[in-house]
């Protein structure tokens, strides 16, 4: 597993995408935290898919990875 050396202690990627999750992401997170909290009785695909795109772009750009 690569793994990112920061001072005395490392960060791993599942490490590094926790913290760009919580912290960077975190308007983005929570945009998508409510449409799935609001729409959780009515599941149907992609009911949330705009907000998912838009969090999933930033994680994407916050971790400097193209997938």
């Amino acid at each position: 597993m690569n793994t990112l050396k920061t001072g005395t202690s490392q960060v791993t990627p599942l490490k590094k995408l926790a913290i760009h999750s919580t912290s960077t992401c975190s308007s983005q997170a929570s945009a998508y935290g409510k449409c799935i909290l609001a729409t959780y009785t009515d599941v149907r695909k992609d009911i949330c898919q705009e907000e998912f795109t838009k969090f999933g772009e930033c994680l994407r750009k916050a971790m400097k990875r193209k997938w």
